[in-house]
Protein backbone atom coordinates (compact mmCIF):
# COMPACT_ATOMS: atom_id res chain seq x y z
CA UNK A 1 0.00 0.00 0.00
CA UNK A 2 3.18 2.56 0.74
CA UNK A 3 4.74 1.64 -2.46
CA UNK A 4 1.55 2.62 -4.30
CA UNK A 5 0.64 5.60 -2.56
CA UNK A 6 4.43 6.74 -3.10
CA UNK A 7 3.84 5.73 -6.81
CA UNK A 8 0.70 7.70 -6.95
CA UNK A 9 2.37 11.18 -5.57
CA UNK A 10 5.22 10.76 -7.67
CA UNK A 11 2.88 10.53 -11.01
CA UNK A 12 1.11 13.51 -9.80
CA UNK A 13 4.30 15.39 -8.59
CA UNK A 14 5.50 14.93 -12.32
CA UNK A 15 1.78 15.52 -13.87
CA UNK A 16 2.31 19.76 -11.89
CA UNK A 17 5.57 19.91 -13.22
CA UNK A 18 4.40 18.97 -16.96
CA UNK A 19 1.49 21.37 -16.53
CA UNK A 20 3.48 24.14 -15.19
CA UNK A 21 6.28 23.73 -17.97
CA UNK A 22 3.87 24.09 -20.32
CA UNK A 23 2.55 27.32 -19.20
CA UNK A 24 6.07 28.72 -18.97
CA UNK A 25 6.78 27.66 -22.15
CA UNK A 26 7.45 31.03 -24.84
CA UNK A 27 5.70 28.84 -27.84
CA UNK A 28 1.49 28.91 -28.17
CA UNK A 29 1.60 25.23 -29.39
CA UNK A 30 4.00 22.41 -29.58
CA UNK A 31 2.64 21.61 -33.29
CA UNK A 32 -0.30 22.27 -35.71
CA UNK A 33 -2.17 19.70 -37.08
CA UNK A 34 -5.85 19.69 -38.46
CA UNK A 35 -8.64 19.22 -36.81
CA UNK A 36 -9.60 15.67 -38.71
CA UNK A 37 -6.14 15.05 -38.02
CA UNK A 38 -6.70 15.36 -34.18
CA UNK A 39 -9.77 13.66 -34.76
CA UNK A 40 -8.07 10.26 -35.94
CA UNK A 41 -5.51 10.40 -33.42
CA UNK A 42 -7.19 10.73 -30.38
CA UNK A 43 -10.93 9.66 -31.10
CA UNK A 44 -10.32 5.97 -30.16
CA UNK A 45 -12.22 2.85 -28.72
CA UNK A 46 -11.92 2.46 -25.06
CA UNK A 47 -8.92 -0.07 -24.28
CA UNK A 48 -9.75 -3.23 -23.04
CA UNK A 49 -7.15 -3.89 -20.40
CA UNK A 50 -6.10 -1.46 -18.05
CA UNK A 51 -3.29 1.11 -18.64
CA UNK A 52 -0.78 2.16 -16.04
CA UNK A 53 -1.05 5.38 -14.93
CA UNK A 54 2.86 6.41 -15.89
CA UNK A 55 1.37 5.20 -19.55
CA UNK A 56 -1.90 7.20 -19.57
CA UNK A 57 0.00 10.48 -18.48
CA UNK A 58 2.91 9.45 -21.38
CA UNK A 59 -0.23 9.26 -23.50
CA UNK A 60 -0.94 12.84 -22.53
CA UNK A 61 2.40 13.86 -23.00
CA UNK A 62 2.90 12.98 -26.47
CA UNK A 63 -0.29 13.10 -28.24
CA UNK A 64 -2.35 15.47 -26.41
CA UNK A 65 -0.72 17.95 -24.79
CA UNK A 66 1.56 19.27 -27.92
CA UNK A 67 -1.67 20.26 -29.87
CA UNK A 68 -3.23 22.40 -26.89
CA UNK A 69 -2.92 26.16 -26.39
CA UNK A 70 -0.70 28.06 -24.32
CA UNK A 71 -2.29 31.34 -23.48
CA UNK A 72 0.06 32.39 -21.31
CA UNK A 73 2.23 32.77 -23.47
CA UNK A 74 3.28 36.56 -24.30
CA UNK A 75 2.36 35.55 -27.95
CA UNK A 76 -1.45 34.72 -27.27
CA UNK A 77 -2.47 38.57 -27.57
CA UNK A 78 -5.94 37.75 -28.74
CA UNK A 79 -7.50 37.35 -25.13
CA UNK A 80 -6.60 37.91 -21.39
CA UNK A 81 -7.51 34.04 -20.26
CA UNK A 82 -3.84 33.00 -19.44
CA UNK A 83 -4.95 31.08 -16.05
CA UNK A 84 -0.86 31.38 -14.88
CA UNK A 85 -1.33 33.19 -11.56
CA UNK A 86 1.02 31.53 -8.65
CA UNK A 87 -1.41 31.95 -6.07
CA UNK A 88 -3.88 31.19 -8.15
CA UNK A 89 -2.88 27.74 -9.65
CA UNK A 90 -1.86 27.04 -5.88
CA UNK A 91 -6.09 27.37 -4.96
CA UNK A 92 -6.84 25.72 -8.08
CA UNK A 93 -4.88 22.70 -6.47
CA UNK A 94 -6.06 22.73 -3.58
CA UNK A 95 -9.62 23.39 -4.14
CA UNK A 96 -9.58 19.75 -6.74
CA UNK A 97 -7.40 18.14 -3.88
CA UNK A 98 -9.57 19.62 -0.54
CA UNK A 99 -13.07 18.38 -2.70
CA UNK A 100 -15.59 20.59 -0.64
CA UNK A 101 -18.61 20.91 -2.23
CA UNK A 102 -20.46 24.44 -1.48
CA UNK A 103 -24.02 23.23 -1.66
CA UNK A 104 -23.77 22.73 1.88
CA UNK A 105 -22.27 24.59 4.72
CA UNK A 106 -21.91 22.50 7.84
CA UNK A 107 -20.42 19.08 6.40
CA UNK A 108 -19.44 19.86 2.95
CA UNK A 109 -17.47 23.26 2.93
CA UNK A 110 -17.12 24.41 6.70
CA UNK A 111 -14.64 26.85 6.29
CA UNK A 112 -14.84 27.20 2.28
CA UNK A 113 -18.14 28.63 2.53
CA UNK A 114 -16.83 31.30 4.29
CA UNK A 115 -13.97 32.09 1.97
CA UNK A 116 -16.28 32.30 -0.80
CA UNK A 117 -18.50 35.08 1.33
CA UNK A 118 -15.24 36.55 1.68
CA UNK A 119 -14.54 37.05 -1.78
CA UNK A 120 -18.39 37.89 -2.38
CA UNK A 121 -17.75 41.23 -0.21
CA UNK A 122 -14.43 41.97 -1.41
CA UNK A 123 -15.54 42.44 -5.42
CA UNK A 124 -18.43 43.63 -3.75
CA UNK A 125 -16.66 46.55 -1.77
CA UNK A 126 -14.46 46.71 -5.26
CA UNK A 127 -17.31 48.18 -7.25
CA UNK A 128 -18.98 50.15 -4.82
CA UNK A 129 -21.78 48.18 -3.27
CA UNK A 130 -22.11 48.20 0.54
CA UNK A 131 -21.66 45.29 2.57
CA UNK A 132 -23.26 44.77 5.99
CA UNK A 133 -20.87 44.12 8.99
CA UNK A 134 -19.62 40.88 9.52
CA UNK A 135 -21.63 40.07 12.37
CA UNK A 136 -24.46 40.86 10.46
CA UNK A 137 -24.21 38.10 8.54
CA UNK A 138 -26.62 35.51 9.34
CA UNK A 139 -27.17 33.70 6.18
CA UNK A 140 -26.53 33.27 2.49
CA UNK A 141 -29.24 35.88 2.10
CA UNK A 142 -26.96 38.73 3.18
CA UNK A 143 -24.07 38.17 0.94
CA UNK A 144 -25.49 39.93 -2.08
CA UNK A 145 -23.63 37.67 -4.64
CA UNK A 146 -22.94 34.27 -6.13
CA UNK A 147 -19.83 32.62 -7.62
CA UNK A 148 -20.46 31.09 -10.92
CA UNK A 149 -18.26 28.97 -13.68
CA UNK A 150 -18.26 32.01 -16.68
CA UNK A 151 -20.14 35.42 -17.39
CA UNK A 152 -22.78 33.28 -19.26
CA UNK A 153 -24.15 31.71 -16.15
CA UNK A 154 -24.39 34.69 -14.24
CA UNK A 155 -25.71 36.83 -17.02
CA UNK A 156 -28.57 33.82 -17.22
CA UNK A 157 -28.99 34.42 -13.58
CA UNK A 158 -29.30 38.36 -13.81
CA UNK A 159 -32.19 38.22 -16.68
CA UNK A 160 -33.87 35.33 -14.20
CA UNK A 161 -33.51 38.00 -11.65
CA UNK A 162 -35.23 41.00 -13.90
CA UNK A 163 -37.99 38.33 -15.19
CA UNK A 164 -39.22 38.16 -11.55
CA UNK A 165 -39.01 41.68 -10.85
CA UNK A 166 -41.00 42.62 -14.10
CA UNK A 167 -43.48 39.85 -13.25
CA UNK A 168 -43.34 38.19 -9.63
CA UNK A 169 -43.90 34.70 -9.24
CA UNK A 170 -42.64 33.63 -12.75
CA UNK A 171 -40.72 31.16 -11.35
CA UNK A 172 -43.42 29.10 -10.11
CA UNK A 173 -46.49 30.06 -12.50
CA UNK A 174 -43.91 30.40 -15.61
CA UNK A 175 -44.28 32.99 -18.37
CA UNK A 176 -47.71 33.66 -18.99
CA UNK A 177 -46.97 36.92 -20.85
CA UNK A 178 -43.43 36.48 -22.89
CA UNK A 179 -44.14 40.59 -25.18
CA UNK A 180 -43.28 41.52 -21.85
CA UNK A 181 -40.00 40.48 -21.41
CA UNK A 182 -37.98 42.04 -23.82
CA UNK A 183 -34.33 43.03 -23.22
CA UNK A 184 -32.47 45.97 -24.54
CA UNK A 185 -28.77 46.13 -25.73
CA UNK A 186 -26.36 48.03 -27.12
CA UNK A 187 -26.44 47.40 -31.17
CA UNK A 188 -23.32 45.48 -32.68
CA UNK A 189 -21.10 45.16 -29.40
CA UNK A 190 -23.59 42.96 -27.03
CA UNK A 191 -22.67 39.34 -25.90
CA UNK A 192 -24.32 36.41 -27.03
CA UNK A 193 -25.46 35.28 -23.42
CA UNK A 194 -28.03 37.81 -22.87
CA UNK A 195 -29.61 36.67 -26.16
CA UNK A 196 -29.40 33.12 -25.24
CA UNK A 197 -30.35 33.29 -21.45
CA UNK A 198 -33.88 34.67 -22.92
CA UNK A 199 -34.09 31.66 -24.83
CA UNK A 200 -32.85 29.63 -21.65
CA UNK A 201 -35.19 31.40 -18.86
CA UNK A 202 -38.78 30.83 -21.19
CA UNK A 203 -38.34 34.31 -22.49
CA UNK A 204 -38.01 33.99 -25.97
CA UNK A 205 -35.22 35.25 -27.95
CA UNK A 206 -36.57 38.91 -26.93
CA UNK A 207 -33.68 41.59 -27.63
CA UNK A 208 -34.20 45.20 -28.55
CA UNK A 209 -30.86 46.53 -30.20
CA UNK A 210 -30.33 50.14 -29.60
CA UNK A 211 -27.55 51.74 -32.05
CA UNK A 212 -24.48 53.13 -30.52
CA UNK A 213 -21.84 56.45 -31.33
CA UNK A 214 -18.60 55.03 -30.20
CA UNK A 215 -19.37 51.78 -28.78
CA UNK A 216 -21.72 53.12 -26.24
CA UNK A 217 -25.69 53.74 -26.62
CA UNK A 218 -26.67 56.66 -28.62
CA UNK A 219 -28.55 57.48 -25.50
CA UNK A 220 -31.11 59.86 -27.78
CA UNK A 221 -32.30 56.51 -29.51
CA UNK A 222 -32.43 54.79 -26.40
CA UNK A 223 -34.87 57.05 -24.44
CA UNK A 224 -36.97 56.67 -27.63
CA UNK A 225 -37.29 53.18 -27.29
CA UNK A 226 -37.97 53.11 -24.14
CA UNK A 227 -40.57 55.85 -24.53
CA UNK A 228 -42.16 53.53 -27.48
CA UNK A 229 -41.61 50.11 -25.90
CA UNK A 230 -41.37 50.71 -22.02
CA UNK A 231 -43.79 48.72 -21.20
CA UNK A 232 -41.98 45.68 -23.22
CA UNK A 233 -38.92 45.77 -21.42
CA UNK A 234 -37.76 44.45 -18.31
CA UNK A 235 -34.15 45.03 -18.65
CA UNK A 236 -31.84 47.34 -20.26
CA UNK A 237 -27.54 46.02 -20.06
CA UNK A 238 -24.97 48.26 -20.14
CA UNK A 239 -21.78 47.16 -20.93
CA UNK A 240 -18.23 47.76 -18.92
CA UNK A 241 -16.42 46.94 -21.31
CA UNK A 242 -18.10 45.26 -24.18
CA UNK A 243 -16.52 42.28 -25.21
CA UNK A 244 -14.98 43.38 -28.90
CA UNK A 245 -13.08 47.04 -28.02
CA UNK A 246 -13.75 47.13 -24.21
CA UNK A 247 -15.48 50.26 -24.50
CA UNK A 248 -16.59 51.24 -20.88
CA UNK A 249 -20.55 52.57 -21.42
CA UNK A 250 -21.14 56.09 -19.77
CA UNK A 251 -23.08 54.02 -16.89
CA UNK A 252 -24.33 57.17 -14.70
CA UNK A 253 -25.97 58.87 -17.98
CA UNK A 254 -27.72 55.02 -18.80
CA UNK A 255 -28.52 54.99 -14.99
CA UNK A 256 -30.21 58.63 -15.03
CA UNK A 257 -32.29 58.15 -18.23
CA UNK A 258 -33.72 54.65 -17.51
CA UNK A 259 -35.02 55.62 -14.13
CA UNK A 260 -36.13 58.53 -15.70
CA UNK A 261 -38.33 56.63 -18.04
CA UNK A 262 -39.42 54.04 -15.46
CA UNK A 263 -37.39 53.27 -12.51
CA UNK A 264 -39.13 49.65 -12.62
CA UNK A 265 -36.81 48.42 -15.61
CA UNK A 266 -34.23 45.84 -14.41
CA UNK A 267 -30.66 47.25 -14.80
CA UNK A 268 -27.93 45.14 -15.67
CA UNK A 269 -23.63 46.21 -15.67
CA UNK A 270 -21.73 43.38 -17.51
CA UNK A 271 -18.64 44.19 -16.27
CA UNK A 272 -16.47 40.79 -17.10
CA UNK A 273 -13.64 42.98 -18.77
CA UNK A 274 -14.55 46.13 -16.60
CA UNK A 275 -13.79 45.03 -13.04
CA UNK A 276 -10.38 45.87 -14.31
CA UNK A 277 -11.36 49.58 -13.46
CA UNK A 278 -12.57 49.07 -9.83
CA UNK A 279 -8.92 48.05 -9.05
CA UNK A 280 -7.13 51.31 -9.63
CA UNK A 281 -8.15 55.28 -8.59
CA UNK A 282 -6.53 55.88 -11.85
CA UNK A 283 -9.35 53.90 -13.97
CA UNK A 284 -12.33 54.13 -11.18
CA UNK A 285 -13.87 57.23 -12.69
CA UNK A 286 -14.57 54.89 -16.13
CA UNK A 287 -17.34 52.81 -13.79
CA UNK A 288 -18.89 55.64 -12.29
CA UNK A 289 -22.54 54.76 -11.41
CA UNK A 290 -21.87 51.33 -11.79
CA UNK A 291 -23.04 50.67 -7.80
CA UNK A 292 -26.45 52.04 -8.99
CA UNK A 293 -27.04 49.25 -11.28
CA UNK A 294 -29.32 46.38 -10.08
CA UNK A 295 -27.16 43.72 -10.93
CA UNK A 296 -23.25 43.13 -11.96
CA UNK A 297 -21.16 40.43 -13.72
CA UNK A 298 -17.63 40.18 -13.42
CA UNK A 299 -15.35 37.29 -14.69
CA UNK A 300 -12.09 37.31 -13.17
CA UNK A 301 -10.30 34.55 -15.35
CA UNK A 302 -10.87 37.09 -18.10
CA UNK A 303 -8.33 39.72 -16.23
CA UNK A 304 -6.67 38.49 -13.55
CA UNK A 305 -4.94 34.95 -14.83
CA UNK A 306 -7.13 32.96 -12.62
CA UNK A 307 -7.74 29.34 -14.09
CA UNK A 308 -11.37 28.45 -15.72
CA UNK A 309 -14.10 29.01 -14.74
CA UNK A 310 -14.80 32.06 -12.51
CA UNK A 311 -17.35 34.68 -12.72
CA UNK A 312 -19.83 36.03 -10.14
CA UNK A 313 -23.05 37.69 -9.91
CA UNK A 314 -22.92 40.00 -8.14
CA UNK A 315 -26.92 42.11 -6.53
CA UNK A 316 -27.16 45.68 -4.97
CA UNK A 317 -30.07 44.26 -2.90
CA UNK A 318 -29.11 40.93 -1.49
CA UNK A 319 -32.41 40.20 -0.65
CA UNK A 320 -33.75 39.74 -4.70
CA UNK A 321 -32.08 36.53 -4.43
CA UNK A 322 -34.36 35.07 -2.87
CA UNK A 323 -36.65 35.32 -5.67
CA UNK A 324 -35.19 33.30 -7.65
CA UNK A 325 -34.00 30.67 -5.17
CA UNK A 326 -35.60 27.11 -4.99
CA UNK A 327 -36.50 24.05 -2.48
CA UNK A 328 -34.93 20.30 -2.14
CA UNK A 329 -34.43 18.32 0.63
CA UNK A 330 -31.35 17.60 -0.47
CA UNK A 331 -30.22 20.94 -0.17
CA UNK A 332 -29.89 21.42 3.97
CA UNK A 333 -32.25 24.73 4.67
CA UNK A 334 -29.12 25.62 7.13
CA UNK A 335 -28.66 29.50 7.09
CA UNK A 336 -25.34 29.49 4.97
CA UNK A 337 -26.03 26.36 2.57
CA UNK A 338 -24.98 28.24 -0.94
CA UNK A 339 -27.31 25.41 -3.00
CA UNK A 340 -30.20 27.33 -2.15
CA UNK A 341 -28.89 30.47 -3.84
CA UNK A 342 -27.38 29.06 -7.08
CA UNK A 343 -29.70 28.27 -10.12
CA UNK A 344 -28.14 25.62 -12.96
CA UNK A 345 -26.23 24.88 -10.74
CA UNK A 346 -25.88 21.70 -7.65
CA UNK A 347 -22.72 19.99 -6.82
CA UNK A 348 -20.14 23.06 -6.83
CA UNK A 349 -16.36 22.61 -6.45
CA UNK A 350 -14.37 25.53 -4.57
CA UNK A 351 -13.98 28.15 -7.21
CA UNK A 352 -13.11 30.78 -5.18
CA UNK A 353 -10.66 29.21 -3.32
CA UNK A 354 -7.97 30.51 -6.22
CA UNK A 355 -9.47 34.10 -6.33
CA UNK A 356 -9.04 34.42 -2.80
CA UNK A 357 -5.61 33.59 -2.55
CA UNK A 358 -4.78 35.56 -5.73
CA UNK A 359 -6.23 38.43 -4.34
CA UNK A 360 -4.97 38.18 -0.79
CA UNK A 361 -1.97 37.84 -2.24
CA UNK A 362 -1.85 40.84 -4.39
CA UNK A 363 -3.83 42.85 -1.96
CA UNK A 364 -5.71 46.60 -2.71
CA UNK A 365 -2.10 48.37 -3.85
CA UNK A 366 -0.71 44.90 -5.96
CA UNK A 367 -4.71 45.42 -7.97
CA UNK A 368 -4.02 48.81 -8.44
CA UNK A 369 -0.31 47.85 -9.96
CA UNK A 370 -1.96 45.58 -12.43
CA UNK A 371 -4.86 47.14 -13.45
CA UNK A 372 -1.85 50.46 -14.32
CA UNK A 373 0.71 48.33 -16.07
CA UNK A 374 -2.43 46.92 -18.38
CA UNK A 375 -3.31 50.42 -19.05
CA UNK A 376 0.48 51.21 -19.86
CA UNK A 377 0.88 48.37 -22.26
CA UNK A 378 -2.66 49.24 -24.34
CA UNK A 379 -1.82 52.77 -24.64
CA UNK A 380 1.93 51.94 -26.27
CA UNK A 381 0.28 49.42 -28.53
CA UNK A 382 -2.18 51.96 -29.65
CA UNK A 383 0.80 54.25 -30.26
CA UNK A 384 3.02 51.66 -32.11
CA UNK A 385 -0.63 51.26 -34.09
CA UNK A 386 -0.55 54.60 -34.66
CA UNK A 387 2.77 55.30 -35.96
CA UNK A 388 2.42 52.26 -38.27
CA UNK A 389 1.57 53.37 -42.23
CA UNK A 390 -0.63 50.55 -42.58
CA UNK A 391 -2.16 49.89 -39.66
CA UNK A 392 -5.74 51.94 -38.51
CA UNK A 393 -7.10 51.98 -35.05
CA UNK A 394 -10.64 51.24 -34.79
CA UNK A 395 -11.40 52.20 -31.07
CA UNK A 396 -10.02 54.51 -28.36
CA UNK A 397 -8.99 52.19 -25.43
CA UNK A 398 -10.65 52.24 -22.38
CA UNK A 399 -9.27 49.17 -20.41
CA UNK A 400 -6.78 46.64 -22.13
CA UNK A 401 -7.94 45.77 -25.76
CA UNK A 402 -6.69 47.83 -28.94
CA UNK A 403 -8.71 46.85 -32.23
CA UNK A 404 -6.71 47.55 -35.79
CA UNK A 405 -7.01 47.10 -39.18
CA UNK A 406 -4.07 46.34 -41.53
CA UNK A 407 -4.71 48.27 -45.12
CA UNK A 408 -4.26 47.11 -48.31
CA UNK A 409 -1.08 48.25 -50.49
CA UNK A 410 -1.81 51.62 -51.59
CA UNK A 411 -4.87 52.14 -49.59
CA UNK A 412 -5.45 55.84 -48.37
CA UNK A 413 -8.70 56.53 -46.15
CA UNK A 414 -9.88 59.19 -47.81
CA UNK A 415 -10.81 56.60 -50.18
CA UNK A 416 -12.21 54.24 -48.38
CA UNK A 417 -15.21 52.93 -50.44
CA UNK A 418 -17.19 50.17 -50.47
CA UNK A 419 -14.81 48.07 -52.84
CA UNK A 420 -11.96 49.34 -51.02
CA UNK A 421 -13.35 48.23 -47.62
CA UNK A 422 -13.89 44.75 -48.62
CA UNK A 423 -10.36 44.73 -49.99
CA UNK A 424 -9.48 45.62 -46.11
CA UNK A 425 -11.70 42.81 -44.93
CA UNK A 426 -10.65 39.87 -47.40
CA UNK A 427 -6.62 41.21 -45.84
CA UNK A 428 -7.76 41.09 -42.23
CA UNK A 429 -9.75 38.11 -42.89
CA UNK A 430 -6.90 36.01 -44.52
CA UNK A 431 -4.09 37.49 -42.73
CA UNK A 432 -5.73 36.19 -39.16
CA UNK A 433 -6.53 32.50 -41.19
CA UNK A 434 -2.83 32.53 -41.37
CA UNK A 435 -2.03 33.43 -37.58
CA UNK A 436 -4.53 30.79 -36.99
CA UNK A 437 -3.17 28.12 -39.30
CA UNK A 438 0.61 28.58 -38.40
CA UNK A 439 -0.27 29.04 -34.57
CA UNK A 440 2.96 31.51 -33.95
CA UNK A 441 1.21 34.22 -32.45
CA UNK A 442 -2.68 34.95 -32.09
CA UNK A 443 -5.09 38.07 -32.10
CA UNK A 444 -8.49 37.50 -32.16
CA UNK A 445 -10.84 38.94 -34.86
CA UNK A 446 -14.40 39.73 -34.97
CA UNK A 447 -17.05 41.51 -36.84
CA UNK A 448 -17.23 45.75 -35.37
CA UNK A 449 -19.66 48.15 -36.55
CA UNK A 450 -16.99 51.02 -37.38
CA UNK A 451 -18.32 53.84 -34.87
CA UNK A 452 -15.75 55.87 -35.01
CA UNK A 453 -15.50 56.37 -38.27
CA UNK A 454 -11.65 55.59 -39.22
CA UNK A 455 -12.49 53.48 -42.66
CA UNK A 456 -16.18 53.85 -43.50
CA UNK A 457 -18.84 55.38 -40.62
CA UNK A 458 -21.31 52.27 -40.23
CA UNK A 459 -19.61 49.71 -42.05
CA UNK A 460 -18.58 45.94 -40.56
CA UNK A 461 -15.11 45.86 -40.36
CA UNK A 462 -13.16 42.09 -39.91
CA UNK A 463 -10.55 43.83 -37.72
CA UNK A 464 -7.78 42.53 -35.40
CA UNK A 465 -7.90 42.80 -31.88
CA UNK A 466 -4.41 42.78 -29.45
CA UNK A 467 -4.80 42.72 -25.74
CA UNK A 468 -2.41 43.59 -22.95
CA UNK A 469 -3.98 40.95 -20.23
CA UNK A 470 -1.08 38.76 -20.26
CA UNK A 471 1.41 39.21 -17.28
CA UNK A 472 4.54 38.38 -19.33
CA UNK A 473 3.74 41.12 -22.42
CA UNK A 474 6.47 42.86 -23.33
CA UNK A 475 6.96 45.95 -25.67
CA UNK A 476 8.99 43.78 -27.34
CA UNK A 477 6.90 41.54 -27.88
CA UNK A 478 4.87 44.40 -29.13
CA UNK A 479 7.09 45.30 -32.05
CA UNK A 480 7.85 41.54 -33.17
CA UNK A 481 4.26 40.94 -33.29
CA UNK A 482 3.40 44.04 -35.71
CA UNK A 483 6.99 42.73 -37.50
CA UNK A 484 5.20 39.62 -38.06
CA UNK A 485 2.02 41.28 -39.52
CA UNK A 486 3.89 42.78 -41.77
CA UNK A 487 5.64 39.61 -43.03
CA UNK A 488 2.35 37.90 -43.43
CA UNK A 489 0.73 40.81 -45.66
CA UNK A 490 3.57 41.11 -47.74
CA UNK A 491 3.66 37.46 -48.40
CA UNK A 492 -0.23 37.48 -49.37
CA UNK A 493 0.18 40.33 -51.65
CA UNK A 494 3.20 38.98 -53.14
CA UNK A 495 1.00 35.40 -53.22
CA UNK A 496 -1.91 37.66 -54.81
CA UNK A 497 0.17 39.67 -57.65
Amino acid sequence: MKNSETTTTGLLHRAVDIGLQFKARPEIFGRRSTAREIRDLLVTELPVQSMPGEEVLAEFVNHVLPLCKNEASPRFMGFGDTGDDQLALMGSALAVLTQQNMINQSFDSPSATFVEIAVLRWLRDLLGYANPPVDAVHTVWDVGGMVTPGGTTSNTVAMMLAREAKAPGTMHTGVTNPGRMAVVVPKGIGHYSVKAALTWIGCGAQVIEVPTRGFRYDRNELARILREDGDRVMAVVAYAGDSRTQTVEDLRAVHDLVRAVDPSIWLHADACWGLLAAFSPNLRDKIDGIAEFDSITVDPHKILAVPYGLSALLVRKPSVLRTISTYSDLIMQEDFAFGQVTPFIGTKGWMSLKLWMMMLGRGRAGLAELADHRQKLTRRFAELVDAHPRLVRLNDPDLAAVVFAYLPAGSTLDRIDEPALDRVNQLNIALHKRILTEGRWHLHQFTLPDDLGRLRKGAVVYPLRFMANNPGLTESHMHEVLAYLDHLASDLEEQAA
